[in-house]
């Protein structure tokens, strides 16, 4: 599920949270909604749909934030079944964490606690799979860039082939035939790793934030 996730998170977040896509798409957006961008230069879009600000939503956080979120879920489940949390005490307990990693406190157990139905549909031990899928990424989006340098230049004109068909390449047309760990040592040189997340991490939202 890791790589699975890996995926969708890539283009959310490598792609289309990207300076190349919104250098494209920034005055594509312009046309698509008449008089609300206007002044507004893909620059400025590209800073805002990379703001970090701790949300209540998994869904909705930011890349700075996400996995605070997917690591106060597990460490509730390590409490469900190794420390003897109470499910009764759930809700009281997913608040404190919340408070702890993001400095909120929801506004109802509808946007906190009970915002994923994985815990429903007996999900547990599933959301790590949305940090791994963070990880590797960012380590097939590097390979694949190393490989097809074109990749850039492409999303600057909105154009994605390039990096498709490496995925495609590389990653899709194997399915299931590799385990995870070989898929992606196959695919990019070398083993999981999260040294290039965190360098991607510190270099984007250094550079954001000025903090570089």
């Amino acid at each position: 599920m890791g790589v699975h996730e890996s995926q969708s998170r890539l283009w959310e977040n490598l792609v289309a949270r990207s300076k190349p896509f919104w250098a494209y798409f920034g005055p594509e957006l312009r046309t698509a909604f008449p008089g609300a961008f206007d002044g507004v230069d893909p620059d400025t879009i590209y800073r805002a749909v990379n703001a970090v600000m701790p949300s209540e939503i998994r869904t909705e956080a930011d890349e700075l934030t996400y996995d605070l979120h997917v690591l106060l879920r597990f460490e509730l489940e390590l409490a469900l079944f190794e420390d003897g949390l109470a499910v009764a005490d759930l809700p009281e307990a997913w608040n404190a964490k919340m408070e702890e990693y993001l400095g909120i406190v929801p506004e109802n157990d509808t946007r906190g606690i009970l915002q994923d139905t994985h815990w429903a549909i007996g999900y547990f031990g599933y959301f790590p799979s949305y940090t791994v899928g963070n990880v590797l990424s960012v380590q097939l989006f590097e390979a694949a860039v190393d490989e097809r340098p074109e990749i850039l230049s492409e999303m600057e004109t909105g154009e994605f082939g390039a990096l498709l068909g490496w995925l495609r390449t590389n990653v899709h047309r194997h399915g299931k035939k590799y385990e995870p760990d070989d898929l992606i040592e196959r695919s990019t040189g070398r083993p999981p790793e999260t040294a290039s997340y965190l360098r991607y991490l510190r270099t984007k939202f250094g550079e954001l934030y000025f903090l570089n």
